[in-house]
């Protein structure tokens, strides 16, 4: 049968040598790692060694210098193969808050040795117990002490720091009372994991649905050079939001990946399961919801198409990030949901894969980014409606 995507052909160089590559990691592979609530550490180390993690670092660093639509088309394979980008993706849109606003002496000490794999920048920690989306109300404060700053907090559903040896950190530097714009006095710093939780860093594991490293992380007098801090401070919440239009299109790109996984395997299921003497794909209850999600992922992929193209070329795309983040999402929901009913009982069953990747993508209704803040954010910022909250 023919590649349901129509855009298949396009990379082919790409797409081709990721798929190899994750073919090397089969069910039984991810079964294992289920098992044994374990890391992906064979798998993240392969995309590593090839190179495709490092793919937004510029050349001159040691990366592949490649473009954002080529960057989504990495991810989009990776979960289209039926493995989870998750584990590693952050990696490739985290560097881009260091690359655009480090220093020369940061960048040239740190990116070559994330794009050789000498480091892992996987981290990134924002998210706060008591805040949640409301980021500019953010607690964690580092207070400049000569050299240093001592930074004391708490973050919350941070994401694979012990499988990490750099962390980007969200802290407020100004008290917010004291600011002239909410959004001023927050700072980022870059925190060397290495050592750290010897020196007043805790981490406490989440237990959660997905089979996905995050944490609580708390702060209490923990030491963090003033080298370390990245661009000016002060002005770090600026920095973050200007890196989340490529979180958006990348995230969309591994959901667009899901769903055409997932109605690749509804799809081969329907043709083939024979109940009352013909395919159950025969039944119209059975076919159109396969052919409705699919319709809803070709027309989510266009979207992620539209962004990753204003992206690359430096031109405003927060409505259209935003939008295909949302489109994706839903889609691959969709489209999990049916590929699940497609399967019946079956879909249950763990050797199928169907209710791992059912779970995996069900993550991107919520995080990054909840849907309802990217339509709070339409409403308010693209339509011009009142501020919802």
């Amino acid at each position: 049968m023919k590649d349901i995507n129509p855009r298949s052909t396009e990379f082919p160089e790409y797409r081709q040598a990721v798929r190899e590559l994750c073919r090397q990691f089969d069910s039984q592979y991810w079964w294992k790692v289920e098992e044994e609530s374990a890391y992906p550490e064979a798998f993240v180390k392969a995309l590593t060694d090839a190179g495709w993690l490092a793919a937004l670092i510029p050349a001159e660093y040691g990366g592949g210098g490649l473009s954002v639509t080529e960057a989504s088309v990495i991810l989009e394979e990776i979960n289209r193969s039926g493995a989870n980008s998750g584990a590693c993706h952050a990696q490739m849109y985290i560097m881009g808050t260091l690359l655009r606003h480090g220093s020369d002496r940061q960048k040239q000490e740190y990116l070559p040795k994330i794009a050789s794999g000498d480091l892992r920048l996987q981290s990134f920690a924002v998210t706060e117990p008591t805040t949640g989306t409301d980021t500019t109300k953010i607690k964690t404060f580092a207070e400049r002490q000569g050299d240093r700053y001592i930074v004391n907090g708490q973050k919350v559903w941070i994401s694979r720091v012990q499988h990490s040896d750099l962390m980007l950190l969200l802290a407020r530097t100004t008290p917010l009372p004291e600011v002239k714009r909410k959004g001023d006095g927050l700072s980022v710093f870059l925190v060397d994991l290495r050592g750290a939780r010897q020196k007043g860093m805790t981490l406490r594991p989440i237990r959660n649905m997905v089979n996905h490293e995050t944490n609580e992380v708390f702060f209490d007098n923990f030491e963090i050079p003033a080298a370390n801090l990245i661009g000016e401070e002060g002005k770090g919440f600026r920095y973050i939001l200007d890196g989340m239009n490529a979180e958006r299109i990348l995230i969309a790109a591994e959901c667009i990946g899901d769903g055409y996984w997932f109605i690749d395997k509804a799809r081969n299921y329907a043709r083939e399961r024979i109940v009352f003497d013909r395919p159950i794909g025969q039944n119209q209850g059975v076919q159109f919801p396969v052919a409705r999600a699919y319709a809803n992922v070709r027309a989510a992929d266009l979207m992620r198409y539209e962004a990753a193209r204003l992206f690359d070329a430096g031109q405003p795309c927060g409505a259209e990030a935003n939008i295909a983040k949302l489109l994706a999402a839903d889609a691959s929901w969709e489209a999990a949901n049916v590929c699940l009913q497609t399967h019946g009982g079956f879909g249950f069953a763990v050797e199928y894969d169907v209710e791992r990747k059912f779970r995996e993508t069900r993550l991107y209704q919520v995080a990054p980014v909840s849907t309802n803040l990217i339509l709070s954010f339409l409403g308010e910022h693209v339509l011009e409606m009142p501020r919802s909250f």
